[in-house]
């Protein structure tokens, strides 16, 4: 099962991509897809990787993130549910989810979480009322959007958030735009100036720290997000 999930490696899953022969950038930014890949959301062998991935850097790190707030917290893209179960243990925050596939909100429903909490909708166009939630956190995901989709994404998250939101990404070793690159789960691979840039378009304060995930072409930040005080 592990050799099998690296073959499937997308950017946030595992801390070397083994099989770089298959990788494909398809050009600089500006030049990235039109559409989102959203097939992959659908595959059971994504239910299976995202049970893993996260496991000694990301889904501690959130932790560390979120350990002395209180409030509601939204989960975008939440998957399977994983780090809502993390997050159960911490009695001050009331966690919710949300994520496009409906098969993936249902391994989530199976693994206990409250159906009230999980809702199914599109990061982009979320069906949340303004100021919902008090924080939000996505881990892994914001990177596979369009770059419109990324900016949309933003836009929904600084409406239905009254605080912070914190995004956690894949950005170039490199230190280059090196564009979209087409894998499983295909993603954006630029740099930390690229995201600043597409964070401060929507949200005043953005704050960039490390994580100690990383690949052999990427390493992880988290984008802290901060409306005016």
């Amino acid at each position: 099962m592990k050799e099998l999930m690296r073959q499937l490696c997308p950017p946030l899953l595992w801390s070397g991509l083994q099989q770089l022969r298959g990788r494909v950038r398809s050009g600089a930014p500006g030049s990235g897809p039109r559409a989102q890949d959203l097939e992959v959301y659908w595959d059971p062998r994504m239910a299976e990787i995202l049970e893993q991935w996260g496991e000694g850097n990301a889904w501690s790190e959130i932790q560390l993130l979120l350990t002395d707030r209180r409030g509601t917290v939204l989960d975008i893209a939440c998957g399977t549910g994983k780090v809502m179960e993390l997050l159960a243990h911490y009695p001050g925050l009331e966690v919710h989810g949300c994520d496009i596939s409906d098969m993936l909100i249902g391994k989530a429903v199976e693994r206990g979480i409250a159906r009230e909490r999980l809702k199914v909708t599109d990061a982009t166009a979320m069906s949340y009322a303004d100021g919902a939630f008090d924080w939000a956190y996505s881990i892994g995901s914001l990177e596979h959007f369009t770059e419109e989709g990324i900016g949309k994404f933003l836009q929904e998250c600084h409406r239905v958030v009254r605080g912070a939101s914190f995004h956690m990404v894949p950005v170039a070793r490199s230190g280059s735009d090196e564009g979209w690159i087409k894998t499983f789960q295909s993603y954006h691979n630029n740099s930390v100036a690229w995201w600043q840039s597409r964070c401060r378009a929507v949200y005043p304060r953005v704050r960039v720290l490390e994580s100690s995930w990383s690949d052999r072409i990427s390493v992880g930040k988290w984008l802290v997000c901060e409306k005016a005080v």
